[in-house]
Parts: structure tokens; C-alpha cells; sequence
């Protein structure tokens, strides 16, 4: 627990490290993983390396950086070429194409899983729906498909289905509850129980597991606050909360829960914080959902690294890796160790609309001394706002980047001065 309302108030001592190196890996293989899933969805999985340009917001590639430098740097999962007209092309090794049918075997032996999660966000929902648009945001987070939107959501009509409202826009809606799902991981995790058919959601009085920097030495400032809240009992994120008055001890925690509740379903234990503010009004959540992020520092940790903050469950990490890794963050771990190594520029072959690509092995590196030499360039913090952040964010963004930017400063002497 913490008094720091806004993330530039936070003292040095606050900073978890390990998870700010997990969020750096995170931002470094999702660009990755953006790019290989452009290409997915191309009719032949190639593309001209022009045609990646309007991607660059997605990629956080700003100007004057060269696409093809970006793709350079992962000789082992993109291949580029010139036609005879002389267009640049990228297309996926065959490494990465046998990784592509992995992660769809992966996302489809998750699919009932996946969509249990999705039923159990209906359920916590005030009305019982949420817009496809929102949901859409958590798509990777759940593991769901690429045709998330076009199929998959019409796979389980047992569960939900699709709505339209007055405007049009598309809503995923119950159609049923399921008691035995109305059970919290937490109470899974602590008291080792399962839902049943006669299962009512409730007041809960777990206390939430929590774990701060070893460096943090005022948790004894607070620990007689931290009990009380520990201590006090809170409504299930699956009961019906229209009655808690906003701003109250009991609404403040439910918020917590519902939090802790979201972010366990999350296949890495976190999310980009504006992803979660856009359910405040579903989940019956506070309009300073930042405030109270920073204000159960323990339970949560917030990273200012990049565009965006990412929310973090202090459970889930061991460090900067994570405790239990599904199947999909195993995945992606491959993925990672492909990405970026160093080895000498290989020359660019020429080919005309004959040649037999796969055949003569044009793109694939014996060795990493065949492939070429990209220097990692530092990645950016909050030198680029995403403008959607302007509207729907409580989170001050220009103080942070200064608060942020002395953080930096301040280990860069300390570094100096050894």
C-alpha cells in the first residue's frame, strides 16, 4: 500500500526492476509478433516492405528509422528479396512459418479455455455484455484468434452471442449463467474450491497475496493500513454491485478484486493500463483506476516504460520471469530468442517472378555469421504519447515523462559515479 496518487510521485524505492526488464521484453517481441502476424494474413504471407510503412504506429518505428533495418534485425523469422522490378518484399523463413502453425495449434487447444475467461468477463459485467470493440483490446492477452471478431465469437452460442445495439456497433452478450464459474481465482488459489451449480457470489474476506521491492522499507510504515484493508471484506467481482456507493472502503475494494481478478486471466499477469480503463463504467470501477493501482503498490505494479503503462500481478513474477507460463508464453519466449542476434549484412538477392524461392534457400542463415549486423537502438519511453491516451486518461502524462526522465538521469550518474 501506498499514498502516491499519480506514477511521478513514486519514490526510486518503488521501482521494481525485474518487472520494468519484463516490460521492455514485452514491447521488444510484441513489434515482432505484430510484424509476423501482418504476414499471417497475407494471401502468399509476403508483402512489400512499403506496404509495412503504414504499420509504424503499431511498431512504435518512427521516422527516419527504416522498416527493412527493423526486419534486418530477425534474419531467422523474416526474409526480404528484390523482384526484377526492383520491390523490396518481406516474407516469413521457414522457421517462423512452422512457428505460426504452432502458436494456431496452441491457440486452439486454449480456445475453451479462451472462451471460458470471455464468459466469466459477461458475468462480471454489470449488464452482462461488452462491446466487441473493447474486448478486441485483450485479444493476445486471452489468446484468442486472429478471426476473433469474423468467427471464433460465434463458436460458443452455449455461452454468449452477438448483439447489435441502436448505433450498430456489436456487443458479445450471456446467454447464460454459469454459477460454478462464479468463483474467483484467488478463491480457487487460497482455499482450493471449485465452482458448483448452486454456487451464489457473495462478501469475500481473502486477503489478496501480496510482494514489494526488497529495497522498500516503509511496508512497516504501513503495515497497520495494509492489515486493516486485508482484513475487511469486499463483494465478489461476480456479485451485483449497483448498490456500493462509488468512492467507499467497499467500492474501492471490489475494484481491487475485480482487477486482480482481470489480470489472472491475462496469459502474462498483465495489461496495458487504458485497455483496463475502458471497462470502468462494465465493471463498476473507479474513475481514477490509476489512483488506486498506485495506491495497492504490493498487490499491483505499474511500468512506465513506453507509449503506454502496463499493470503488472506482483504475484505472478518470480523476478522477471513468470511463475507458471501456458503454453503461449512458452511461444513466445521461442520467438524471442530469434529475434535480433548479430552477424555480418547479407547481400540482398535479385529474382525475377520465376525463381524458385524456396528451392535455392535464399533467405535462411547456416550460421549467424551468414545474417546481418543490426545494433539494437534504444528503445523510446514516453518520448511518443499515443493520442488516444488524450481522452480517456487519468494519468498526467507529460509530468510522468519528466518524473521518468529524472529517474533515468539519476541512474545514469549513479552508474558515472562508480
Amino acid at each position: 500500500m501506498t499514498t502516491s496518487k499519480r506514477v511521478q510521485d513514486r519514490s526510486l524505492n518503488k521501482r521494481i526492476h525485474d518487472l520494468e526488464i519484463a516490460t521492455e521484453k514485452w514491447k521488444n517481441i510484441s513489434k515482432t509478433l505484430f510484424i509476423m502476424e501482418t504476414l499471417k494474413q497475407e494471401p502468399e504471407q509476403i508483402i512489400p516492405i512499403r506496404s509495412l510503412d503504414q504499420y509504424r504506429r503499431q511498431i512504435s518505428l518512427p521516422k527516419p528509422h527504416k522498416i527493412s533495418d527493423f526486419i534486418r534485425k530477425s534474419p531467422k523469422l523474416f526474409e526480404l528479396y528484390k523482384d526484377h522490378r526492383g520491390t523490396v518484399w518481406c516474407g516469413l523463413t521457414r522457421k517462423a512459418e512452422d512457428l505460426v502453425k504452432e502458436e494456431e495449434r496452441i491457440i486452439e487447444q486454449n480456445s475453451e479455455k479462451a472462451a471460458e475467461y470471455v464468459t466469466r468477463m459477461l458475468m462480471m459485467s454489470i449488464d452482462k455484455r461488452l462491446a466487441l470493440d473493447k474486448i478486441v483490446h485483450f485479444r493476445r492477452d486471452l489468446g484468442l484468434p486472429i478471426d476473433f471478431r469474423a468467427n471464433w465469437v460465434h463458436k460458443y452460442p452455449e455461452k454468449f452471442n452477438v448483439v447489435k445495439n441502436v448505433d450498430d456497433s456489436e456487443y458479445l452478450e450471456l446467454v447464460k449463467w454459469e454459477p460454478y464459474l462464479a468463483v474467483t481465482e484467488l478463491e480457487k488459489t487460497v482455499m482450493g474450491v471449485s465452482g458448483s451449480a448452486d454456487h451464489v457470489p457473495g462478501l469475500l474476506s481473502l486477503p489478496f497475496p501480496l510482494k514489494f521491492p526488497a529495497n522498500y522499507k516503509k511496508v512497516y510504515r504501513y503495515s497497520g493500513a495494509i492489515d486493516h484493508f486485508q482484513k475487511r471484506a469486499y463483494l465478489s467481482p461476480y456479485a451485483d454491485a449497483r448498490e456500493l456507493k462509488a468512492g467507499s472502503k467497499e467500492f474501492d475494494k471490489r475494484a481491487v478484486a475485480v482487477m486482480h481478478e482481470m489480470l489472472s486471466f491475462m496469459s502474462e499477469k498483465r495489461l496495458v493500463t487504458d485497455h483496463l480503463t475502458h471497462f470502468r463504467r462494465e465493471f463498476v470501477m473507479p474513475q481514477k483506476l490509476m489512483r488506486l493501482l498506485l495506491k495497492h503498490f504490493g498487490i499491483f505494479y505499474v511500468s512506465e516504460r513506453g507509449k503506454r503503462f502496463s499493470v503488472f500481478l506482483t504475484e505472478a513474477y518470480e523476478g522477471t520471469e513468470l511463475i507458471d507460463k501456458c503454453p503461449l508464453v512458452v511461444w513466445r519466449e521461442k520467438v524471442q530468442s530469434l529475434v535480433g542476434y548479430r552477424g555480418k549484412k547479407k547481400r540482398m538477392e535479385t529474382f525475377d517472378d520465376n525463381s524458385d524461392m524456396e528451392e535455392q534457400g535464399l533467405f535462411e542463415c547456416d550460421s549467424e555469421d551468414d545474417c546481418l549486423t543490426i545494433e539494437p537502438q534504444q528503445e523510446e519511453t514516453l518520448t511518443a504519447i499515443d493520442a488516444s491516451l488524450s481522452g480517456n486518461s487519468d494519468m498526467e502524462i507529460g509530468e510522468v515523462f519528466g518524473a521518468y526522465s529524472d529517474y533515468e538521469t539519476s541512474r545514469c550518474h549513479k552508474s558515472f559515479g562508480k
